[in-house]
């Protein structure tokens, strides 16, 4: 009989602990940040490179989010994600010769939703359940770190700016001869993204928190920023697609001081305008607040 009550003096902390992590499963966000592009325009002044060794702070950009998460065990948690971002590049910002000269930029839009799996490297921490008078002991302490990996989808819409400061919507001109080349037809707005990161939060109380995350998102697109493959016959766009979509596909400072490739215009019909083999990517940073939802315990009536 002794044994069994010091047994369940003992399990006492862990079925109570277990009973409030239970009652808090769910959890609502609401964050703003920042969001960074990742992609062919703009970077760093050196020839294009992957990832963030190519990120232009300068073109840093607002992003806000709901999410809500539910933690399937002290471990394990999934969160849904509705994100808005928008991003922006501009080869005005390298020195790299020519990328400096191709002189293209851009603007979007993005609207993402997406899930995540969340893996929590450190555990909640909990103190006192009560703020008793002269009790001593830690309060109430939970400081959390976990990685997460997801999958998602979003909707992008490139523009382009003209000199007199107007944007206009790249997708339709084809600026690379989509549509007008054989074989080929406007890319989608819409692609998937596979989300993977990091994150902090630190709580203030029992329901209350606030988060950091740093969040990159690989895409299946490598038209973020309408840009991709090679030059097409500009006199051939602007038959076809007007004047502003000639302009859009070639508004080159034509360097006189840039070596032609063999013996072409390196803006001429052929020549290399983006990288096909490396799809764009984007990167959002946000603080978070934190709200848990607790589940009402259901009792039974009494009479």
């Amino acid at each position: 009989m002794k044994r069994t009550v010091l047994l369940l003096l003992l399990l006492l902390p862990v079925l109570l602990s277990a009973q409030r992590r239970n009652r808090y499963r769910w959890e609502g966000s609401l964050s703003l940040g920042a969001a960074n592009f990742l992609g062919e325009l703009g970077g760093a002044n050196r020839i294009g490179t992957n990832g963030v060794r190519d990120l232009e702070l300068s073109l840093t950009r607002p992003s806000a989010g709901l999410s809500i998460r539910f933690r399937q065990s002290r471990f394990i948690g999934y969160k849904a994600n509705f994100f808005y971002g928008r991003l922006n590049g501009d080869d005005k910002l390298t020195t790299e010769p020519y990328r400096r000269n191709r002189n293209l930029n851009f603007r979007s839009h993005i609207f993402e939703f997406s899930t995540q799996f969340e893996f929590y490297i450190t555990k909640e921490r909990q103190g006192h359940i009560y703020k008793i008078k002269n009790v001593k002991g830690w309060k109430h302490i939970d400081i959390q770190a976990y990685g997460f990996l997801g999958i998602g989808g979003f909707y992008f819409n490139p523009q382009g700016q003209m000199n007199s400061g107007a944007w206009y919507n790249l997708r339709p001109m084809g600026t690379e001869g989509q549509g007008i080349k054989a074989g080929t037809k406007i890319y989608s707005p819409f692609s998937v993204c596979i989300p993977i990161g990091m994150g902090m939060k630190y709580a203030l109380d029992r329901r209350w928190s606030i988060g950091l995350e740093m969040g990159m998102r690989k895409t299946f697109t490598d038209y973020i920023d309408d840009v991709s493959t090679v030059y097409f016959y500009n006199d051939s766009i602007r038959a076809v697609r007007g004047p502003e979509a000639a302009y859009f596909a070639d508004p080159s400072l034509h360097d006189i001081n840039l070596t032609p490739v063999d013996g072409i215009e390196i803006t001429g019909n052929g020549q290399q305008r983006g990288d096909p083999t490396d799809n764009d990517a984007y990167m959002f940073v946000t603080l978070s607040v934190n709200y848990k939802f607790v589940r009402l315990r259901r009792t039974k009536p009494k009479f």
